[in-house]
């Protein structure tokens, strides 16, 4: 008896549309091992930007984050960003849009931005610390955790 297949069900796209897809997927996303990683180099072309409430960034946030709200992001409130820099904003996680309303309102406040994926929930899964309270903190390469396979 033959089934049909769930997969093959729609055709795939040639193997150009599927690369041009999935690099145009890669310059709107990055993920929690990317973000540490550029943390532990001292890359210095990005911000990341917690877009949770204040209370929450203090209870626990990626080492080095800015706490910035998407709720206080307005054209007034980022006057002082560097429109030079890229924004990687997070929130709590898949069922959070925290980091999506962040980074369109900075993106349609003239900001290059990236999201990153899983936010902080996939942040703890990979093992990253965290840093507490009002502090950015930094992310100190001594508390990387092993490779995680994505490299």
């Amino acid at each position: 008896m033959s089934q049909t297949s769930y997969v093959l069900a729609y055709e795939p796209p040639s193997p150009e549309v599927s690369a041009a897809y999935l690099q145009s997927k890669l310059s709107f996303y990055t993920d929690a091992a990317d973000v540490a990683a550029d943390l532990q180099n001292g890359v210095t072309g990005i911000v990341v930007i917690d877009a949770r409430s204040a209370e929450h960034y203090a209870r626990g946030h990626v080492p080095g984050a800015v706490s910035f709200p998407h709720k206080n992001m307005t054209a007034e409130s980022t006057r002082g960003l560097n429109k030079g820099l890229v924004y990687v904003t997070y929130c709590d996680g898949i069922g959070c849009n925290g980091s999506t309303q962040g980074a369109y309102k900075l993106a349609k406040l003239g900001f290059r931005v990236k999201e990153m994926i899983g936010g902080l929930d996939f942040w703890i899964r990979d093992q990253h610390p965290l840093a507490t309270g009002e502090e950015r903190g930094n992310y100190s390469p001594e508390h990387a955790p092993d490779d995680c396979g994505c490299a």
